[in-house]
């Protein structure tokens, strides 16, 4: 059994998805009424633009939405099959719950655009400039962590944002607190601790004015029944019902990304085919490294296209 799986933040590149709109009107026309919803050339920014522009969050959002669903649409167009005939699952990482929420036709092309657009502003706006980190730690033993995360939190918010596998967990809050989970964490076990560079503190508490202003954003948008089940961030379980996938979009604004859960749940289910569907490779290497159970593609380019085997 297959599953798709679409990309988060950190996988944008300057060039992404060019030879697709290039070569194929199905990906023109993603690319085309992305543009029209935004009204902003954001296809010519991702084609041609500069790293520095595309990597502003509420660029970097839309523009990875829409190299995925752009590659997707290609891909079923050139196998000749709908989504649900060949994948029993969906999911996407932070931001590609997004993606995964429109390629199973819960919302429209435009309305993602849209809510990706105003969900990456409202991200960057939440905490000032500056006053926000995130870091990733690599450990093959996490069980002091939670001293480790309750030691700094006199100094701030510093909460766990990314839990993507055995080995690797992301923070995020206050930069004075994330800072000092740097300096310590050597003394909790933790083998290696990076600050990342990102422009603000995802999927932490600080994230809840974003959290909001979406909720906001989504009261009057419809979602409809999903063409296959998506597995959400949030619960990291599969869901089906929209009442639910809605509630569990908003909430994974501010609450971490259960990536590690994510994989365990697909190997539960049986899963033994991946697919990662954008930008990048960062997916299809967890998954790699969760398994060897798991039979991993990825598609970026016309090559990969021909490379996967229905």
């Amino acid at each position: 059994m297959n599953i798709l799986a679409f990309p988060g933040q950190g996988s944008q590149k300057i060039g992404m998805g060019k030879i697709f709109y290039e070569n194929f009107d199905a990906a023109k026309s993603v690319f085309d009424e992305v543009d029209n919803t935004l009204n902003f050339k954001l296809s010519k920014l991702i084609f041609d633009g500069d790293i520095s522009e595309l990597s502003l969050t509420s660029n970097t959002q839309p523009a990875l939405m829409a190299v995925s669903i752009a590659i997707l649409r290609v891909f079923l167009e050139e196998y000749k099959v709908n989504i649900n005939q060949i994948f029993k699952f969906v999911c996407g990482h932070s931001l590609g719950e997004f993606t995964a929420l429109c390629a199973a036709n819960v919302i429209s092309l435009k309305d993602t655009a849209n809510l990706l657009k105003i969900r990456g502003q409202s991200m960057q706006e939440a905490v000032p400039n500056g006053e926000g980190s995130m870091a990733a730690l690599i450990s093959s033993d996490f069980s002091k962590l939670n001293d480790l995360l309750n030691m700094v939190k006199k100094i701030g918010v510093c909460e766990i944002a990314n839990h993507n596998s055995y080995e690797q967990i992301v923070v995020s809050g206050h930069t004075k607190a994330v800072q000092e989970l740097i300096d310590k964490s050597a003394e909790f076990s933790i083998k290696r601790a990076l600050l990342l560079n990102v422009s603000a503190p995802f999927h932490c508490s600080l994230m809840m004015p974003a959290q909001i202003r979406l909720e906001n954003e989504l009261q009057d948008i419809t979602f409809n029944d999903p063409d296959l089940p998506i597995i959400c961030n949030y619960t990291a379980v599969a869901e089906n019902n929209p009442i639910k996938l809605k509630e569990n979009i908003i909430n994974q604004v501010t609450n971490k990304v259960r990536w590690n859960e994510t994989m365990e749940y697909a190997l539960n289910k049986k899963i033994n085919k991946v697919l990662e569907c954008g930008s990048g490779k960062v997916l299809s290497g967890l998954f790699k490294r969760f398994s060897k159970d798991f039979n991993v593609y990825n598609i970026e380019t016309i090559e990969d296209l021909k490379e996967f085997e229905i």
